[in-house]
C-alpha cells in the first residue's frame, strides 16, 4: 500500500502526495529489504510511481511491470489531444476540485469503503477491500490526483522531456479501459531503450 491507504502512513496535505515523494518510499521499501535493486510493479497510480521511479532511479531499477498506465509521455499526449482521453479524465478533475465528504465526489456516488470497493465481486475478496478501505484516508487518494494529475486539453504544457527508460519493460492494459485509453500506449517504444 502506497501513503494514505491502508496500513501505511497518511501525512496531511497535498504537498505530501508529491511524485518526488511517492517515488522516494519506493527506494526507501528497497533499501529497508537491504536490497539495492528489484523488480518494481505498479498498477494504476503505482505505475505512475513505477514510470517515474524508473527513470529517476534505474539504478535501483532491475525490471519494471506497468498495469494500466501508459508511459507519462503517451498520457500526457492524449490529456492534450485525444478528446476521448480528456472526457474520461474528467472524473480526475472531480477529485482534484472536490473533497471526500462532498456526496458526489465518487462518480457520482459519496466515498466510502463500500463505494470504493464495490467493483470486487467475490465477497470474501471484498470484505478485506473495505476493512483496508476503512483504514485509509479518503482526503490522501485525492491528493494523488490534487498535487500529480496533469492538466488536460490542447492549452496544457508539454510534457517535460524525460530520459528513456533502460531496463526491460513488461505492460499490460485492459484495451476496454475507460478511464486511460489505450491510444496512450501508441510510441511507447520511442521513450524505452
Amino acid at each position: 500500500d502506497q501513503r494514505g491507504y491502508n496500513l501505511s502512513d497518511k501525512p496531511k496535505g497535498v504537498e505530501s502526495y508529491d511524485m518526488r515523494l511517492l517515488v522516494a518510499d519506493v527506494a526507501a521499501v528497497i533499501r529497508h529489504l537491504g536490497r539495492d535493486r528489484a523488480t518494481i510493479v505498479g498498477h494504476d497510480w503505482g505505475g505512475a510511481v513505477a514510470w517515474y521511479f524508473a527513470v529517476a532511479l534505474p539504478q535501483m531499477t532491475e525490471n519494471l511491470v506497468i498495469l494500466n498506465l501508459p508511459h507519462p509521455n503517451g498520457l500526457l499526449r492524449e490529456l492534450r489531444s485525444n478528446k476521448d482521453q480528456i472526457a474520461n479524465s474528467e472524473y480526475a478533475r472531480n477529485f482534484q476540485s472536490k473533497s471526500p465528504s462532498d456526496p458526489t465526489v465518487f462518480f457520482g456516488m459519496p466515498m466510502t469503503a463500500d463505494t470504493l470497493s464495490s467493483w470486487v465481486r467475490d465477497p470474501a475478496a471484498r470484505k478485506h477491500y473495505v476493512e483496508a478501505f476503512q483504514r485509509s484516508d479518503f482526503e490522501a487518494m485525492l491528493n494523488y490526483y490534487k498535487r500529480n494529475y496533469p492538466p488536460a486539453g490542447a492549452d496544457a504544457p508539454p510534457p517535460p522531456p524525460m530520459p528513456k527508460v533502460k531496463m526491460p519493460v513488461l505492460m499490460f492494459h485492459g484495451l476496454a479501459d475507460t478511464a486511460l485509453n489505450a491510444d496512450g500506449l501508441s510510441g511507447t517504444w520511442n521513450w524505452l531503450e
